[in-house]
């Protein structure tokens, strides 16, 4: 282990409860993970551990609990989505009806009624627009009237969260570099139009983006490979790639889920300093799910244990090693 942990949470998990019809998946669970830290999640296979990995992420919703990042509730059971229609067609809906009522009296025709028309489609265009790019502000306009809607995945990678999978899910067929600038796609602002006209911005956006691609290869080791296809890469350099692809949209948390699957002895030990590198020079958060106990107890601050769905031990590796209900999980009770 090595940096100075601090006692600032990036993300705070309260009661978070998953059920799947009648099997509780995960069971009131309370995790926090301090900013900069190095934080593991680890159990037995069955353990909940890739349901709330799952639930931290927006994949799915939790059944009961929440979920803060950087201080904003993100993950929650949704609440009151049907009102949300009719934030998006109330205004024009009130509109309407106001010109249809001028209408009625004399004060509106001809002009003025194709104008409020216009103004009335328009309202709704926008409000259609809202629904689908939905920004912070909008998100808090809804809570600010009781509704809310759970974070998606996309939303957690544009407030700051990225991740890695277990299994490599790579672009095999295109080169290291492509797969990175796929990763940066939620922080370009280039947008559409200015893409389909090939804008100076847009050219100059995309240059920046590609020496950005070329960095974050060269950080995580794979200087000189942006040009090779992703399935042509060796297996440790695939996982290398997915984590330049998760820094890709400039994360503050890091979620690695089993980095080291499938890795030998040397590319574990790569990762290991990979990762603290990560913390100690980015000033980046990671979480680990890992079942590599040698790597889990070399590099983490701090270690959560799951079992069966509920945290049984949380500590330094020191108290997570040493607890009677830890070993008892991963080694099975004595016998009576």
């Amino acid at each position: 282990m090595s940096g100075v942990l601090d006692n600032t949470p990036i993300l705070v998990a309260r009661g978070v409860t998953r059920r799947f019809g009648g099997l509780v998946a995960v069971s009131k669970v309370d995790f926090t993970i301090p900013e900069k830290s190095i934080v593991s999640l680890i159990g037995p296979n069955g353990a909940g551990k890739t349901t709330f990995f799952n639930v931290l992420l927006g994949v799915i919703d939790p059944t009961d609990g929440s979920v803060e990042f950087n201080g904003r509730k993100m993950i929650a059971r949704p609440e009151r989505l049907a009102l949300e229609s009719l934030v998006w067609i109330g205004p024009a809906l009130i509109l309407g009806l106001l010109a249809f009522l001028g209408a009625q009296a004399g004060i509106l025709s001809g002009r003025l009624l194709a104008l409020v028309g216009f103004l009335v489609l328009l309202i709704l265009v926008g409000s259609l627009l809202l629904s689908i790019i939905r920004p912070v502000w909008y998100h808090k306009r809804l809570a600010g009237i009781g509704i809310f809607r759970s974070a998606r995945p996309n939303d957690m990678v544009e407030a700051g969260v990225g991740r890695t999978f277990q299994n490599i899910r790579l672009f095999k067929n295109m080169t290291a570099v492509e797969n990175v600038l796929i990763g940066m796609h939620v922080k370009l602002k280039g947008g559409l139009f200015g893409a389909i006209l090939s804008t100076r911005r847009v050219r100059e956006e995309e240059h920046a983006a590609e020496r950005r691609a070329e960095e974050l290869l060269t950080l995580v080791g794979l200087k000189g490979k942006g040009n090779e296809a992703a399935h042509n890469l060796p297996y440790g350099d695939q996982r290398r790639l997915e984590i330049a692809r998760a820094l890709a949209s400039d994360p503050r948390l890091l979620l690695l889920d089993e980095p080291a699957a499938g890795m030998n002895p040397k590319e574990t030990n790569d990762l290991v300093r990979l990762i603290q590198k990560l913390r100690d020079e980015l000033g980046l958060t990671i979480l680990l799910i890992e079942h590599d106990m040698k790597l889990v107890m070399g590099i983490s601050d701090r270690i959560t244990v799951l079992d069966h769905g509920e945290k049984i031990a949380e500590g330094t590796p020191e108290e997570v090693r040493r607890d009677p209900r830890v070993i008892e999980a991963y080694l099975g009770a004595p016998a009576a």
